[in-house]
Parts: structure tokens; C-alpha cells; sequence
């Protein structure tokens, strides 16, 4: 199909730049404009890339079949209804609002003007997370640690809603449970904010997962590691890198240098090692593929509205937690 999408972006900051970078990029797409409500950042955007600045938000959005809305959290909610009113699709970074009244209220609009959404989680993109689809995964203990050194961008919002709904998202996109209990600590010692963060889920099938998520650290961490019957395997979002560890029967499996052969109840058994392939990619460029695709008909967008929404009702009441008990 080679219908063009008509996309405008709102927001030209650190990470909206990106998006114009790839949009010029990618097929089916013609970038409209761009929206800054700092005209000076939308100049250094057009000196660099060929597109069209709109000094009104609203002229841009009536221009337009779809939007990125790449602004600060606070106002994400405002902008996409704006764009949701007008019968626009959106791409919404994340988190998707603010609160979950807002999130909720974009939901439902969207739904009712059949106006897809979906929320920029672009960790489910990592190479690393894709590696493990060949596999089975129905955990149940999961560790994931992301940790990062200080920097003043994001630090307008506590690291719970900055670092960890990056991995609560993906925590609710592998345990195929409801959350029955959260318990969560944290403490300032940057910022105004919460700056490190403990959360423990604990999920209806029994499934436990351990989230520490920190801007206090020497240097980028992020990890996970998932636990379930006769499965290891752990996880590496920077390096790109899965490692899968299996219990096998050792008549299913021929011993090699990979292998670690044991007797366990006069059963013998094998730990096989393996590291699936895993394919690098541009995270940001196949998102916003996929929402193109979506708005097409060819795809469905890999975090929707909903799941946008349902992993910042977890953040906030993990944020919530921890405020209590600092207090």
C-alpha cells in the first residue's frame, strides 16, 4: 500500500528531534510540520532537517492524519485530547499523562472516535526482550535492576515515573496476571524527588518480580532476570545480549561444551546454555514504523493506550507508596 500518512510532531525537544529524523525516513509517511511552543528550538530543527514549523498547534493538528506528541509529561494529556478531539491518531511518549484520570479520559475518547493510540514504551523493542520470543516465558521470579547516572534531563519527575514504568510495562507485557500486592521504598538524595526506588509484585498466579530503579549509580545498568520451571534466563538491554539456560532430559540433549550434565532423585538431567539471536535495530524507528503500519491497518500497536495506562496506574501507586513512607 503506498498511502501517505500525513504525521505532525509536537514537541521538538531531546528526544522529538528523533522523531522527525526518522519519520523523513520511513515509508508511507509525509512529516506536515512541527510544533515548538520555544520558536528558537523549532529554528535549530529546520536548519538541520527539511520541515515545516507551524506556529499554532491547532493549524498543525488540522493538517494532519496522526500526531507525535513528544512535549512534557504534564502536558501529554491536554495535547493528545486536543488531537483526539480532531479525529487524529496519536503516538504519545511515555509515560502516556500524567495521572491515571487523564490517561483513563484519553482511553475512552479514543475508543468512543475509534482514534487508535499508542504509548512510546520503547523498551519492548530492545533486541534483547525480541530475542526471547521463540521461548515460553511464564515466570515466576523476576529481578530487573535499572540504574543510571545523574542527569538533569527527566529529573522533573521521580525516577519511579522516569526509569522504572520502563520496566513495569514490560513486567505487564510478560506476566499474564493482574498485580495483588505492591510494596515499595525509595529515598531523595539529589533531588526533591525520589532518586532510588524498591518495588516487590507480587501477581494473582504467583508470580514474584523485584524492580530497583535508580539516577544515583557510577554507570548504566540495566538488567533482568526471569526464573520459571526448567528456564533461566538474563537479560541485557544495553549490550543487547540474552542468555538462556534450560533443564533437559539428557536423552534429549547431546552433551556438548554448552551443556552441564547432573543427577537429580537418580534422574538424569541436563543445563543447556544457549544465546539466541539477537537482531540490532533502531528501537525509535520500528515503534514509529509500527504506528504508521497500525494507522494502515497492517499492524496493531505494540503498547497500546491501554497497556500505556495500566503501567502508569503501577507506577504511581509504587510512587505513591513510597512517598507514605518517606513521610
Amino acid at each position: 500500500m503506498n498511502k501517505q500518512i500525513n504525521i505532525g510532531i509536537i514537541g521538538t525537544g531531546h528526544l522529538g528531534q528523533y522523531h522527525v529524523k526518522h519519520y523523513l525516513g520511513l515509508p508511507n509517511v509525509n512529516l506536515v510540520g512541527i510544533h515548538d511552543v520555544n520558536p528558537r528550538q523549532m529554528d535549530i530543527i529546520q536548519k538541520t532537517y527539511p520541515v515545516k514549523s507551524f506556529s499554532s498547534m491547532e493549524k498543525l493538528i488540522m493538517s494532519c492524519d496522526a500526531l507525535s506528541v513528544v512535549t512534557p509529561t504534564e502536558t501529554h494529556a491536554i495535547v493528545a485530547e486536543k488531537c483526539i478531539e480532531l479525529g487524529k491518531h496519536v503516538f504519545i511518549e511515555k509515560p502516556i499523562t500524567k495521572d491515571i484520570k487523564e490517561a483513563e479520559r484519553l482511553v475512552r475518547i479514543a475508543n468512543e472516535n475509534n482514534i487508535l493510540i499508542q504509548v512510546g514504551h520503547i523498551e519492548r523493542l530492545n533486541p534483547a526482550i525480541l530475542a526471547l520470543k521463540p521461548f515460553s516465558i511464564s515466570p515466576k521470579f523476576v529481578e530487573i535492576q535499572r540504574l543510571a547516572p545523574y542527569t538533569v534531563r527527566g529529573t522533573d519527575v521521580p525516577v519511579v515515573l522516569d526509569l522504572m514504568i520502563h520496566d513495569i510495562d514490560i513486567l505487564l507485557s510478560i506476566v499474564n496476571s493482574p498485580v495483588a500486592n505492591i510494596r515499595a521504598t525509595g529515598v531523595s538524595i539529589l533531588t526533591d524527588s525520589v532518586d532510588i526506588a524498591h518495588a516487590r509484585l507480587r501477581f494473582e498466579n504467583g508470580t514474584v518480580a523485584s524492580i530497583v530503579s535508580s539516577r544515583v549509580a557510577q554507570d548504566k545498568v540495566r538488567k533482568i532476570k526471569l526464573f520459571q520451571k526448567d528456564f533461566y534466563a538474563t537479560l541485557d538491554l544495553l549490550l543487547g545480549l540474552t542468555e538462556v539456560y534450560q533443564v533437559n532430559d539428557e536423552s534429549n540433549d547431546e552433551i556438548s561444551p554448552t551443556t552441564a550434565p547432573f543427577e537429580y532423585h537418580g534422574r538424569k538431567r541436563i543445563i543447556s546454555y544457549t544465546k539466541p539471536p539477537v537482531v540490532q535495530n533502531d528501537a525509535l524507528r520500528d515503534e514509529l514504523s509500527n504506528f504508521i503500519q497500525s494507522i494502515l491497518g497492517n499492524a496493531t500497536p505494540i503498547v497500546d493506550g491501554q497497556a500505556g495506562r495500566d503501567a502508569l496506574e503501577i507506577a504511581i501507586k509504587i510512587q505513591d507508596m513510597i512517598i507514605q513512607d518517606i513521610h
